[in-house]
């Protein structure tokens, strides 16, 4: 059981990785396209809270990895964590709906007007 549990935390925890990765991209081509776009601040603001509950989620998810599962004074803590875990995660799925709804429309690969 612990071994499954280990396994699903490290996959989770790749995906957050992954996650975190694009929302990098994405802040790096919002903040090349400047003040000028007209979501600025409010992308900006988003990718930042995405990051933030990105970086929360990560770190609940490696103090899990290091809990044994078995021991049943961990098992409490674990539910609890884990609960906390897949709350942030979720937020940060609504929190990039968000982004992308809002749009990165250009990129540094195209010269400004």
């Amino acid at each position: 059981m612990n071994h499954y549990a280990t396994k699903k935390t490290v996959a989770e925890s790749m995906l957050d990785m992954a996650l975190l990765m694009a929302n990098a991209a994405q802040l790096k081509a919002v903040l090349e396209q400047g003040p000028d776009f007209t979501y600025y601040y409010t992308v900006i603001i988003l990718i930042s809270a995405s990051l933030f509950f990105q970086v929360l989620a990560g770190m609940l998810f490696f103090l899990m990895a290091r809990k044994n599962l078995n021991d049943v004074a961990n098992q409490r803590m674990l539910d609890l964590m884990n609960n906390v875990a897949t709350g942030l995660v979720f937020l940060t799925v609504i929190i990039n709906i968000f982004i992308t709804a809002f749009g990165v429309q250009k990129t540094g690969l195209y010269p400004k007007p």
